[in-house]
């Protein structure tokens, strides 16, 4: 009769360890990083300008849980970095606004996979980014 006890026993002590390793690893998964999508560096390409296709290198930070950056020239790395005023987010999407010939712009881009966002400079000149490795 002892030895039966002893048997329930060692099992519900081992159900429970299980049980509490298993919390565990679960909440430890859960506090992990979650991968910040729009975060790093991209080349945006704007297509048709009048001074013709754009290039630009921009890397995107998250401060103080805000995305922000700079665009610079991809072809010509004398130019000085132009500031990006804000940066909209939504699921899946940024909007990121900043000042170009005088002119403040806005340049909505949507995800399109994982290294790839498509959208329009002011609604008029196609343009499309992609991640940099």
């Amino acid at each position: 009769m002892v030895k039966n006890h002893f048997q329930k026993m060692k099992k519900a002590c081992i159900l429970l360890i299980a049980l509490f390793f298993g919390v565990a690893i679960n909440g430890f998964s859960q506090t992990s990083a979650k991968t910040d999508f729009f975060v790093g560096k991209w080349e945006i390409t704007i297509f048709g300008t009048p001074n013709g296709d754009s290039k630009m290198i921009t890397e995107l930070i998250r401060k103080e849980g805000k995305l922000m950056g700079e665009l610079k020239d991809a072809t010509d790395s004398t130019k000085p970095a132009i500031p990006i005023t804000s940066i909209e987010e939504k699921e899946g999407e940024i909007e990121i606004a900043f000042s170009t010939s005088g002119y403040d712009v806005t340049l909505p881009l949507k995800k399109e996979d994982n290294d790839n966002l498509k959208g329009q400079l002011m609604g008029m000149f196609d343009a499309k980014a992609k991640r940099i490795k």
